[in-house]
């Protein structure tokens, strides 16, 4: 029987995200779902996606970001999206109507551990169960709303009521991104958490 999904023709349109050196690719089709994989260097996604890979390898390329449906490209300052959109486009289409890989499903594993291993790294007693309920918001509801603006966010850590994060594909480097986490993501925390004090951002 075929594959329906394989057989249904590549759809793909982009949109504009608050950096103006990223920009989204939506596509017709899931590309890893209910997952975020951030790849900032070439050497990160030929571990873990072939897609992000072949992307790595056009010279303007800094951060490649997929999740759900869409892929998010950061490109380098001295490039323009004029030049370069339609050609990357058209190269992401004809890699996925070839039915070629995207991420391996390891990844998603990898993801799980890592998470398990920063909630088990240094916390005890209350601490524990403030850090589970901070990580439990980021992911149900801070990286969804990041997402629509192709980006990403991860916890990096809780002392003291301060919690750190990092931004990652449109996030990385937008403009906007301090009003973001301060007026919305530190804001909700607080009001969620009365623990939480801060939120800061993990500059890397």
């Amino acid at each position: 029987m075929e594959n329906p999904v394989i057989n249904t023709p590549v759809l793909i349109y982009t949109e504009d995200t608050p950096n103006p050196e990223s920009l989204k690719f939506v596509v017709n089709r899931m590309l890893f779902q209910g997952g975020t994989a951030d790849f900032k260097t070439a050497g990160d996604a030929q571990k873990w996606s072939p897609l992000a890979t072949e992307i790595f390898a056009l010279p303007y390329v800094r951060n490649v970001y997929i999740c759900n449906n869409f892929i998010t490209v950061t490109k380098d300052s001295d490039t323009n999206w004029e030049d370069i959109k339609l050609r990357l486009k058209e190269f992401i289409k004809k890699y996925l109507a070839a039915g070629n890989p995207v991420i391996d499903e390891a990844y998603r594993d990898e993801l799980e551990r890592a998470n398990l291993e920063e909630l088990q790294k240094g916390y005890s007693g209350d601490d524990v169960t403030i850090v589970q309920k901070i990580m439990d918001l980021i992911e149900n509801v801070v990286k969804p709303a990041v997402a629509n603006d192709g980006g990403n966010i991860e916890f990096r850590g809780y002392d003291q009521g301060v919690v750190t994060v990092s931004l990652h594909g449109s996030c990385s480097g937008c403009p906007s991104a301090t009003i973001t986490l301060k007026s919305g993501i530190e804001g909700m925390l607080k009001r969620m958490i009365p623990e939480v004090r801060e939120v800061v951002s993990l500059m890397e």
